[in-house]
């Protein structure tokens, strides 16, 4: 898959939480932007100091092929946040990608678990179709934690509410690090990932470990399962740097 230097057009702009902010794209050609689920493409954007550039995850549904959309966290102060606030459908920005390796791969006879914090949870909402195929023709396990500090930031809690509802052996828990709901719900549960991420009975020879987000979850994430007995093929991981 080549990396192409493109121009996209806001078609969509969307508050998905408090903070987050959901921008969805089309190329400005007519063309389909071919990427793998789990991918992510760099924003070209220009300031008064010149060109900056901002990595983010592709979030579209599969099913999707035209429509490129990406979840946009809220940085004080940051460049690109003030940037990507103020654009409204029909402006165009350029754009290069796909990049990156965190897909989802063909590991037979693998449970798998999916960890992130807050937009970390991108590239999982982009596998959706693929994890619920893979669901239903291998006969595995597949539970997704994503952290975020209060119910009302979970960001596409809904779509991974409505694949545990279709699919008994998906499993879906929200961290959060802050408050519950009232009463909390039964997908809610108090601490940070790597907190709950250390009191599940995880397996080397069982499960692929997917990691994505805040870089200090990663880090503590990737030491617990490597004193585990689990080797690097099998802990994939995406770090998400924040930039002003």
């Amino acid at each position: 898959m080549t990396h192409e230097h493109i121009k996209l057009t806001l078609v969509e702009r969307r508050w998905v939480t408090p903070r987050v902010l959901e921008l969805t794209f089309v190329r400005t050609d007519g063309e389909i932007f071919a990427y793998i689920p789990g991918q992510f493409m760099t924003l070209h954007l220009d300031t008064s100091d010149g060109e900056i550039r901002r990595s983010y995850s592709i979030a579209s549904l599969e099913g999707e092929p035209d429509r490129i959309a990406i979840a946009v966290t809220q940085v004080e102060g940051g460049r690109a946040t003030e940037i990507l606030n103020r654009i409204e459908p029909r402006d165009r920005v350029r754009a290069t990608g796909p990049f990156g390796r965190f897909v989802l791969r063909e590991d037979s006879g693998m449970d798998y678990l999916l960890a992130a914090t807050g937009t970390g949870v991108s590239p999982y909402r982009a596998m959706l179709r693929l994890l619920e195929k893979r669901l239903s023709t291998s006969g595995c396990e597949i539970r997704l934690l994503l952290g975020v500090r209060s119910p009302e930031e979970l960001l596409y809690g809904e779509d991974f509410l409505a694949l545990v509802r279709r699919q008994p052996r998906f499993h879906f828990e929200a961290c959060l690090s802050r408050s519950l709901s009232d009463p909390p719900a039964a997908h809610e549960r108090r601490g940070y990932v790597q907190e709950i991420l250390k009191q599940l009975p995880l397996d080397p020879a069982r499960h692929i470990v997917y990691l994505c987000g805040n870089p200090d979850m990663i880090d503590a994430s990737l030491n617990h399962l490597k004193g585990l007995g689990f080797e690097l093929p099998s802990i994939r991981r995406e770090k998400y740097l924040s930039s002003n």
